[in-house]
């Protein structure tokens, strides 16, 4: 085993924008490229390995080769890969949508549910997001505001900057802004269900389709009740800075900001780092890599490496 560069899956959905192809270089034949699945093994877009005697094959491919010694004992109370990890470019809104749990997801869907984490990597000037409600509302009034198209006078709009956290609990009301740019660490699933869209219409020329009675099963009605924005506790560790961006039962997520030499790795379970900013090497007992802005890089459970440069770096796991 060894430290897998992947390659990320690029979806090109309408509201995306070019900031992933142009800074982030990642490839696709697309004009928009609004998200880079830059940790998958879901069936809807798989990373692919870049270096090593493995590349070319998917991730999937090289975990099922390599066996559930390469995700650490962490992961064995999950019957799937744990983990989908995304940079996501919002050159317009996004729908209103919200995810179900695990035993709806399961019970309707045929796969597990969708927690995340969002972090803002940059944003323009008065950029924001919904974020669960501005008060506690029934399911009777939501259902009712779907459909008579008054729904966002009950959302709460947070202004956002880089460097807010927001922890999208399943069942939460949420919706990315125009003009923001987000990694986000989730489960690995990808039903959604929508319930606006702000009349936009699809690639087909049609409405694309609301989800309202789902959403209304799964939505918590109710205000936040995770802190957001600036949050996170930081450690320094040397010249390097820890944060803390959320830490749960399905993924642990921190910001590193390296400031020289940092040592990476679990021996009970995987780690995924994802490089938002900058350059570093990244070694390990018998080989190299350097990685750059937009580089994704799987670690095994059981490595340790030692990355050494000045780079803003994104770190998962469970």
């Amino acid at each position: 085993m060894y430290p897998l560069l992947l390659k990320p899956a690029v979806k090109d959905y309408l509201w995306g924008g070019t900031r992933l192809k142009e800074e982030y270089k990642y490839e696709c034949e697309t004009e928009i490229a609004a998200e880079g699945w830059v940790l998958s093994c879901h069936k809807d877009g798989a990373s692919v390995v870049k270096n090593g005697y493995m590349q070319g094959k998917t991730l999937p491919e090289v975990l099922d080769l390599w066996g559930e010694k390469a995700l650490g004992k962490n992961s064995e109370k999950f019957p799937y890969f744990p983990l989908l990890i995304k940079l996501i470019d919002a050159r317009d809104k996004l729908s209103v949508q919200v995810h179900p749990d695990d035993a709806y997801a399961l019970e309707n869907e045929g796969e597990y549910g969708k927690t995340e984490m969002w972090y803002v990597v940059d944003c323009d000037d008065g950029a924001e997001l919904i974020y669960g409600f501005k008060e506690n509302i029934s399911k009777e009034e939501f259902e009712n505001r779907i459909k008579d198209n008054t729904l966002t006078d009950v959302c709460n709009f947070v202004p956002v900057h880089k460097g807010d956290v927001f922890f999208i609990g399943a069942g939460t009301l949420h919706a990315i802004g125009k003009g923001i740019l987000i990694a986000e660490v989730q489960q690995n699933s990808n039903t959604t269900y929508r319930v606006s869209d702000y009349g936009r219409l699809g690639a087909d020329g049609k409405p694309r389709p609301l989800h309202i009675e789902k959403a209304v099963d799964v939505t918590k009605c109710e205000k936040p009740s995770m802190p957001y924005g600036q949050v996170g506790e930081i450690t320094k560790v040397e010249d390097n800075e820890v944060r803390n961006l959320a830490s749960c039962e399905f993924f642990s997520a921190d910001k590193l900001d390296l400031n020289g030499e940092f040592t990476v790795g679990m021996e009970e379970n995987f780690v995924s780092l994802l490089c938002l900013e900058g350059k570093a090497n990244l070694c390990w007992d018998d080989g190299r890599m350097d990685i750059n802005k937009g580089d994704s890089v799987f670690v095994p459970a059981g490595f340790k490496v030692k990355l050494e440069g000045k780079a803003e770096i994104l770190c998962s796991y469970i």
